[in-house]
């Protein structure tokens, strides 16, 4: 058995993607989008060149850096199963429509600009029947269900904790008479935050997989985070600004939108405009409520206590343009949350442009920002920025709140290791930076004394 790590490797974050070779079949685990700069998204290319020779996918999640190049294997032919939970398939169904109806919105503008140069136009990477094609493969698999997905692979969905469907996965693979386990965490959520079931770890395992996004540090405690975001939410308003928040529509959104519920339940602020500026967490938010089953019992106790509608009377959801324009001749104090969390594409851009060069304006970072990105930019303190084409100054305030992420931090990464330690398996770690994945690793041997490898893209482990 042969595992390639086709992303998220050599100390890239995003593209998360393995192949499983056995003598009997192809499994691909993932299939993520890169994301960042240009140069990093140029890697989006087909994961595999042999489709026909590919039996199944499981998918860890409904995130772009986890399924955004699915929709090129229907493009590449390929027809065969996409494992995943219920709600993940609903998740992911949203994101992938969502990004190729940006992405058919980018490159129509991009083109209309290169046709003016007397350049030729850009190409898609995929079209919407593609994301429809990808989508009717998708099926369905409950937690904590032993499935055969492929001759003589059987996979495990557990809960992950990191957004809604979110699974860790164990495949069992039966090759020449002998089983192999191996565990793909996925991507992992913090302990500390309410919304969500915590994570369950996998006991037993020969070889796994392991995210390293935050792996050299934890995250700020969440109540600290809490009182900071309140606290800057209310200098912003006394300042009469607009509170600008790049949101991942599914999982960020909906946390903030309960804690401005409870500002305004507690009284901490006076309640004062809110703009969900996002189709998507809006449709979001809605799948949100139909899986209250995978909610942990604190974020269960306050709904049931009064529902978040009545706390939040001032929230608009936008979800036209036209309805996102209009945001512009709102007066400050407000606040918007719009997409993309990596300021990469989206509504989030034309706020940042009409926005960002003025000092009243307050920027909330509550996410991972990819190297290269804009976001990544603003955090490093640039002066000024490029939003298609035209340069912005910055003179807003930026902050991060790294307390709210939806990835935990290396406490949480060493306590799931320490649930699966015992069987002594050999840990590859990916989804990090180098020096988070480094630090992580010398944990790892220091505490554990287990094998640890740093893969680099296109590395093959044999098993």
């Amino acid at each position: 058995m042969k595992i390639t790590v086709i992303g998220a490797a050599g100390g890239e974050v995003t593209g998360s993607a393995y192949m499983v070779q056995t003598k009997k079949a192809r499994v691909l685990v993932d299939c993520g989008l890169f994301q960042g700069g240009k140069a990093t998204e140029a890697k989006n290319r087909p994961p595999t060149k042999a489709q026909s020779r590919l039996d199944a996918v499981v998918i860890t999640h409904g995130h772009l850096d986890h399924t955004g190049r699915l929709p090129l294997l229907a493009k590449l032919g390929y027809q065969g199963p996409v494992f995943l939970t219920q709600a993940t398939h609903e998740m992911a169904s949203l994101i992938l429509r969502d990004a190729v109806r940006i992405q058919e919105q980018d490159c129509e503008r991009q083109n209309r600009k290169r046709m003016r140069g007397g350049e030729p136009p850009r190409e898609l990477l995929y079209t919407s029947d593609d994301v429809e094609s990808i989508i009717r493969t998708f099926k369905t698999v409950p937690y904590e269900h032993l499935v055969t997905i492929a001759p003589g692979v059987q996979a495990c969905f557990a809960e992950a904790g990191h957004m809604l469907g979110s699974a860790s996965i164990q495949l069992t693979v039966d090759e020449d008479g002998r089983q192999k386990r191996i565990v793909f965490s996925g991507d992992l959520g913090p302990k500390g935050v309410p919304m969500l079931r915590k994570f369950e770890p996998f006991h037993t395992a020969d070889i796994v997989f392991l995210e390293s996004t935050y792996g050299d540090r934890d995250h700020r405690p969440f109540r600290d985070t809490v009182d900071e975001f309140v606290e800057i939410v209310k200098t912003a308003v006394d300042n009469h600004g607009k509170i600008l928040i790049p949101t991942f529509a599914i999982g960020r959104a909906q946390l903030l939108i309960a804690l401005l519920s409870l500002m305004f339940r507690k009284k901490m602020v006076k309640p004062f405009p809110l703009f969900l500026d996002s189709p998507m967490a809006i449709e979001a938010t809605s799948i949100y409520t139909q899986h209250l089953e995978l909610f942990d019992d604190a974020i269960l106790k306050y709904i049931r206590e009064k529902p978040l509608r009545e706390d939040l009377k001032t929230l608009t959801p936008c979800v036209t343009a036209e309805q996102s324009k209009t945001i512009n001749q709102c007066p400050g104090p407000c606040l918007v949350m719009a997409g993309a969390g990596m300021c990469n594409a989206g509504r989030i851009l034309h706020h940042f442009r009409q926005n960002l060069w003025k000092p009243e304006t307050c920027v909330l970072m509550v996410g991972y920002q990819a190297r290269n990105s804009l976001g990544h930019l603003l955090l490093e303190g640039a002066k000024q920025v490029n939003i298609f084409g035209e340069k912005v100054a910055v003179k807003a305030k930026v902050h991060t709140l790294g307390g709210f992420s939806a990835h935990a931090g290396q406490t949480d990464l060493l306590a799931w290791v320490d649930a699966i330690a015992a069987s002594k398996p050999m840990m590859v770690l990916t989804h990090g930076e180098d020096r988070q994945r480094q630090a992580l690793a010398q944990h790892i041997k220091k505490q554990y004394k287990l094998r640890t490898l740093l893969p680099g893209q296109r590395d093959i482990i044999d098993v």
